[in-house]
């Protein structure tokens, strides 16, 4: 789902508070008068009142001029490390990967396809930092089969037969996100009281204005660069521990696939401001506190400085199948943790709840006997 931000107002209008009317300084007056309503208005009693909305002006406009360094992520490939690699295109799916000139993929880890061309190395920077690979392809069988345990809606057959069909180690490219932001935030915060008199029920509300802000630091935040791999399933493998990120050496490849990143820094600017902009926006409004309901009105993130890196992150790809579909599975090749989808048979869908309630009316019938003993 795309988050779309809503364009914030960078220029402040000064309306009367009574009747919403322009308000105009009058030549030959002392005030700041309203043509409509009438209403005038001491220099200093206008500037008190949009004080705050002049702010939130200059924050939206530092907001829109704040930007990530994109530039400096990556590095070049000196020639003796780029005569070392080379590059694999699927010809079924399109996926470029690239592996040390000893590997040679026998199938693609997201289609299957087995046949790969191998090509020229080119056109990928070089990365700044890996983390490299800590469990290896027997602890990821040994995750995929503890990740069906418990799984009481699994076919059966599923879990008996299953075999895994392919298992890849595979390098992702992330660009890295690093940034101080300040952030400011505004709330409509409200308490309800309910209460009754002989003829009529009565509730009041009283509303807030609440404003919060803060300085933030966001070390590397994590935006996964390749189209192939789901966003989704990379979020979901993180987090990885940075303790053991290196500075990048072409040897870290050797055995190993990498894929070729199709999605730039800058394109992965919008993610990045997204994952950004969640914490903020959850970090300020946990700070607004004793309110029945608090809404968030408007929020500003302005980065301060900002790197991006490129590194390469160790996940295992796992593929099984079941009646002829695919399931892909995603480990984190630092910690193990691992995710995907299952299929799941219909008639225990349907069954099990059913099961429950018989299970459940003997032991209410009973509680209700013994209830109605006592």
């Amino acid at each position: 789902m795309k988050v779309v931000t809503p364009m914030a107002e960078t220029t402040v209008s000064y309306k009367c508070p009574n009747c919403s009317a322009p308000l105009s300084f009058l030549p030959g007056h002392d005030k700041v008068s309203c043509e409509y309503c009438g209403n005038e208005f001491s220099v200093q009693t206008v500037k008190e009142m949009f004080a705050q909305e002049e702010a939130r002006a200059v924050q939206a406009r530092a907001e829109q001029e704040s930007t990530w360094a994109t530039d400096a992520a990556g590095g070049e490939w000196q020639a003796d490390e780029a005569a070392a690699l080379r590059s694999f295109t699927c010809s079924s799916c399109g996926a470029e990967i690239v592996a040390d000139e000893n590997t040679m993929a026998t199938e693609c880890c997201y289609c299957g396809n087995p046949t790969m061309i191998p090509q020229r190395f080119s056109g990928m920077m070089k990365p700044d930092y890996v983390i490299p690979f800590k469990k290896n392809k027997k602890e990821a069988v040994a995750a995929l089969k503890k990740f069906y345990e418990g799984k009481i809606l699994l076919p059966d057959a599923f879990v008996k037969n299953n075999r895994v069909e392919s298992i890849q180690p595979m390098y992702v490219p992330f660009w890295l996100f690093d940034s101080d932001v300040s952030g400011s935030a505004s709330y409509r915060a409200e308490n309800v009281r309910t209460y009754e008199t002989d003829d009529e029920r009565i509730t009041e509300t009283d509303v807030y204005s609440c404003f919060r802000s803060g300085d933030m630091h966001f070390d590397r935040v994590p935006v996964d660069g390749s189209n192939k791999m789901d966003n989704v399933y990379m979020e979901s493998v993180e987090p990885f521990n940075y303790r053991d990120m290196v500075a990048f050496e072409a040897g870290y490849l050797t055995g190993y696939l990498a894929d070729k990143y199709d999605v730039d820094a800058a394109d992965s600017v919008p993610r990045a401001d997204e994952r950004v902009r969640g914490s903020v926006s959850c970090t300020l409004q946990n700070t607004v506190t004793g309110y029945d309901s608090v809404t968030e009105q408007e929020l500003h993130v302005v980065k301060d400085k900002s790197e991006v890196s490129y590194a390469l992150m160790p996940v295992w790809i796992l593929t099984t199948r079941y009646e002829n579909k695919p399931y892909t599975f995603m480990m984190n090749g630092q910690t193990g943790k691992i995710v995907g989808s299952l299929p799941y048979d219909r008639t225990k869908a349907i069954l099990y709840p059913a099961i429950v309630t018989l299970i459940a009316l003997p032991i209410l019938y009973l509680l209700a006997d013994m209830f109605l003993s006592s």
